[in-house]
């Protein structure tokens, strides 16, 4: 069973000729694959709370916890909310890449409406017994990132159909869950911290961006005018790219001015991967999908997302070293 799960983990996907238990429909159904996103977010607010020397390990796992289960009921809200607009069919990219929770026949519309409940009732009671311990700003924290989940798709503001639904992934997956968690962590939240939140942020942008990419003809086809729709293949491979390369500048930049510790800086061992994934970007998608590549037709994203995991990893090495082992550049 555990394989299974871990098929899962790695791909969204189960294969036909595995048995599907109960606990990997859910997991298929959460999309937990992409989990790893938002276990960085946190562990990255949670190592800089450790830096400043205010680190409480209860608040920190209740917010980690609370940034899954989040994370959880956004997929969710995504696919309903998909469903109910008639975007997603069985032709779009989504059905196709990964099993859709209602159109598989995984679960019902009602089964999932009652999931996305559940999940938010218990992130609320989690919210309720952080802000019991730190005060209000833990539930501005809540609301702002519930706020962009729920109409990253449904009407009245749909942000994702209006190009903004990658500035409210940079905000979620960097200013609030990177800060939220430091704030939760600490009970103070410093204007360093949102320095600190801009590298990884960028770095989740990245996905979302191929993913768009990759869904762009289908999405203009519905009048869904995400950024790459916006601005075309080109310049939205273009842009993608420049994002990752920006993210060195950045980990740098911060480095070079103090706010950082310098062992961040081992996070130009990714870059042999970025000279991988450029290349990558610099062609157009191919016609037909490698021998078992399992998510196809996405493309760019699956290139992005493992840039991400190289990346997010060494830049929370790097975190973690600089409290293990501290250094200071030499002033100058």
């Amino acid at each position: 069973m555990w394989r299974n799960w871990l098929e899962i983990y790695r791909t969204c996907n189960l294969r036909a000729d595995r048995p599907m238990d109960s606990i990997s429909k859910w997991l298929i159904i959460v999309r937990c694959c992409v989990f790893p996103m938002t276990l960085i977010s946190a562990a990255i607010g949670g190592l800089l709370a450790a830096a400043a020397g205010r680190f409480e390990p209860l608040p920190f796992a209740l917010a980690a916890v609370g940034l899954l289960l989040a994370h959880a009921a956004n997929n969710m809200i995504n696919d309903y909310f998909d469903l109910e607009t008639g975007l997603d069919t069985a032709e779009y990219a989504r059905a196709q890449y990964a099993p859709h929770p209602v159109l598989s026949g995984m679960v019902t519309r009602e089964q999932l409406r009652r999931a996305i409940l559940l999940v938010n009732a218990l992130d609320g009671l989690i919210a309720l017994a952080l802000t019991a311990m730190r005060g209000w700003p833990i539930l501005a924290f809540a609301l702002a990132g519930l706020f962009i989940s729920v109409f990253y798709v449904a009407p009245p503001l749909r942000l994702k159909r209006i190009g903004l639904g990658e500035l409210g992934v940079f905000l979620v997956w960097g200013p609030l869950m990177i800060g939220g968690t430091f704030y939760a962590t600490t009970g103070t939240l410093p204007g360093w911290v949102w320095l600190a939140s801009i590298p990884y942020a960028m770095l989740v942008s990245t996905v979302l961006i191929g993913k768009h990419i990759d869904k762009l003809e289908q999405d203009r086809a519905r009048g869904i005018y995400t950024l790459p729709v916006l601005l075309g293949e080109r310049m939205a491979r273009a842009l993608n790219a420049g994002l990752m390369v920006a993210f060195y500048l950045v980990v740098g930049g911060l480095a070079l001015a103090r706010v950082l510790g310098p062992w961040v800086l081992l996070t130009a061992l990714g870059l042999p991967r970025l000279i991988d994934v450029l290349r990558t970007y610099a062609r157009p998608r191919p016609a037909e999908p490698p021998p078992g590549y399992p998510v196809w037709p996405l493309w760019y994203v699956s290139w992005a997302f493992v840039f991400n995991r190289r990346a997010g990893a060494l830049f929370l090495a790097g975190l973690l070293l600089n409290l293990i082992l501290p250094l200071r550049l030499p002033a100058g």
